[in-house]
């Protein structure tokens, strides 16, 4: 027994396990010096709590220590000798004394002026002149830090166990050189499977916004947060945030702000403000339905072709509801999506949800809706953290977040399409299930899959879809299909007649039909649109309409008077805003029905700039001004 416990695997996941311990023991000391801005902890919430810490932890453990891990099994004789021990021991201690203790406490002390985690942002932070004044301070100010930081060291040199001696129970020789090649390798994968948060191909790598899928509140998200993670998952967006400051504080809400003060249209006769007050509201976010599909918004595409669109379905219920013709999508990846509909928050140069910013105050649709007594709900046939989707929603508010985990507890696993998650057709009759079985009024969003790369649909319905122009068109049809079941079985219930339906695409698809679709500005026009089953809205609008201006819509619908915060705009009540549709790819653009305009943002506007130019900038400057305070609020 005491063979194995010498040998360089047990070695290593002994020194790994004290890294967790001293991760575990840096999150005691960061919630006793924060327990005041994070509050209490019941027991109910203890279990999330932990293993979202163990998720991060983990990340944490690679980052660090990865290169250690796998010098520590390297197939190589040298392996055992003195001087390869002794620069591990260096490596292992200096490392996790740096990035884990350092970092960790000094998030203990940084989260009480910011409270954010330390990232990869505070590294500039030494670009001060007065840095060295400033650190010599705080170490004075909490100098039980410095002594929690020297005990902690003393922790890893002693628990690294220097001077046990590292032997293999293998002789030298082929055996040998193959089981620790096998185990060299099993290390491998399990590191990067520690950094992505999972195994699976659904899993995409996590970021500090997952941390939410753990808890509701974003001061306990902050506690299940390490580092390393939180300073290396943000190199990419490091820095501060840089951008133009073209218009003074008093000039810069004239050209275009993003509070919105609902109670000054009120006497408008034309306003449909409160039209559909008290209904539920459901929102389905269509994968990769670009406008090109349906035969309704593109009837030109498909005036001499045999199959006439591929959304039949939806195409009724839009000439049966209130119809964006010209809605564009905002960005062109699914996570940008979510916080344009549903925070009416764009993403320019980096998805919004990436941005550790992205943690700061925000009241999104979700929230506002469950502040006035709405259930919130989240669905998505992929696994509960895949995509970053469920991070995101419980981010913006949402209370109960339904997987692919919640269907097959209930229904089994044969309906996982083998890819991405459930067939959209099973999960759309799950999720009416569920609504159902929710108290009204509720809020719910549901992400379909299905028209996703590969574009693979059920065997049984493979003959009887049509070919369609691209791959994609099989899918999509089959989506049509599993709406026009959806709505076969429960249009009869009484939550669904009570119930705003609005229908909108995440971006166009990668599959393009139309020569237009694959440059811009047809490569963000998409499907979007409003059904109530009344038909209390109808009608067609052709202005410019983006994701952005979901939000605002669907609030001045439902009679909300509060002042919020968005960058979209009411198109049914807020005339005097600007009808535009802004993006970035590159350059900073505003589509409106007049042509498009853009800038370069290293370069000041010219003498001759339009006003539209000017309101684009201001909007942008608003962006990154938020953007760097975190702050996603109006505080009255």
């Amino acid at each position: 027994m005491r063979n194995i416990l010498h040998t360089p695997a047990a070695l290593l996941v002994r020194r790994i396990a004290l890294v967790y311990v001293v991760l575990w023991l840096c999150r005691a000391i960061f919630y006793l010096s924060n327990a005041a801005q994070i509050g209490a902890i019941g027991w109910a919430e203890a279990g999330a709590l932990l293993r979202g810490s163990l998720l991060f932890d983990t990340a944490s453990a690679v980052y660090a220590d990865g290169i250690f891990i796998l010098l520590s099994l390297l197939p190589l004789p040298f392996r055992y000798r003195e001087w390869y021990e002794r620069l591990l021991f260096v490596y292992y201690v200096a490392v996790n004394f740096l990035l884990i203790v350092v970092a960790n406490l000094a998030d203990a002390v940084y989260f009480r002026y910011t409270q954010k985690r330390f990232t990869a942002d505070e590294i500039f932070f030494a670009d001060n002149d007065n840095s060295l004044l400033l650190l010599v301070r705080f170490m004075g100010e909490n100098w039980s830090l410095l002594l929690a930081a020297a005990a902690l060291l003393a922790l890893l040199v002693w628990g690294y166990g220097r001077k046990t001696p590292c032997r293999s129970m293998l002789r030298p020789g082929w055996c040998r050189y193959l089981s620790d090649t096998l185990l060299f390798a099993l290390a491998a994968g399990l590191c990067v499977a520690g950094m992505r948060g999972g195994f699976t191909r659904a899993t995409r790598p996590i970021t500090l916004s997952n941390a939410t899928l753990y808890t509701t509140e974003p001061a306990k998200a902050n506690l299940i947060l390490s580092n390393p993670f939180c300073i290396l998952r943000t190199i990419g967006s490091a820095g501060k945030v840089h951008y133009r400051k073209d218009y003074a504080d008093d000039e810069l809400p004239q050209r275009f702000t993003p509070e919105h003060r609902p109670d000054a249209a009120k006497a408008r006769p034309e306003s449909l403000r409160g039209a559909l007050q008290g209904r539920n509201v459901m929102i389905f976010i269509l994968e990769s339905m670009s406008a090109e599909h349906s035969a309704h918004l593109r009837p030109d595409l498909y005036a001499d072709l045999p199959e006439q669109g591929f959304t039949p379905f939806l195409d009724s219920l839009m000439r049966e509801g209130l119809t964006f013709r010209r809605m564009y999508a905002n960005g062109t990846r699914s996570i940008q999506a979510m916080p344009s509909i549903l925070g009416s928050i764009p993403s320019f140069k980096t998805p919004f949800v990436l941005m550790p910013q992205s943690l700061g105050r925000s009241r999104q649709l979700p929230a506002i809706l469950a502040d006035k007594g709405y259930a919130t709900l989240f669905f998505c046939g992929s696994e509960r953290g895949s995509m970053g989707f469920g991070a995101y929603a419980r981010s913006a508010g949402i209370e109960r977040l339904v997987s692919r985990e919640d269907y097959e507890a209930a229904r089994g696993t044969a309906d996982f399409d083998g890819y991405w998650g459930i067939w959209d057709e099973e999960f759309l009759q799950f999720a009416g299930e569920v609504l159902t079985e929710t108290p009204q009024p509720f809020f719910g969003t549901l992400f379909t899959l299905s028209a996703h790369h590969p574009f693979v649909v059920p065997e049984r319905y493979a003959a009887t879809l049509p070919e369609g122009y691209t791959r994609i068109h099989k899918g999509v049809a089959y989506d049509d299909r599993a709406f026009r079941r959806f709505f076969e079985r429960f249009g009869r219930e009484e939550w669904f007649r009570n119930t705003l339906f609005v229908f909108v695409a995440d971006h166009v698809s990668s599959e393009k039909f139309a020569p237009e679709t694959r440059e811009f500005p047809g490569s963000h026009h998409i499907v979007g649109f409003m059904y109530t089953p009344d038909g209390a809205l109808r009608g067609e609008i052709d202005q410019v309409t983006q994701q952005l201006d979901l939000m605002p819509t669907i609030l001045g619908l439902l009679g909300d008077e509060a002042p919020y915060f968005a960058f979209g705009c009411d198109v049914l009540g807020e005339p005097e805003r600007p009808r535009w549709a802004v993006s970035y790819d590159g350059v900073f653009r505003a589509l409106t029905s007049g042509g498009t305009t853009t800038f370069d943002h290293t370069q000041a506007p010219a003498p001759d700039a339009d006003s539209l130019e000017h309101a684009l900038r201001a909007l942008v400057q608003q962006y990154y001004t938020h953007i760097e305070h975190q702050r996603y609020v109006i505080d009255d």
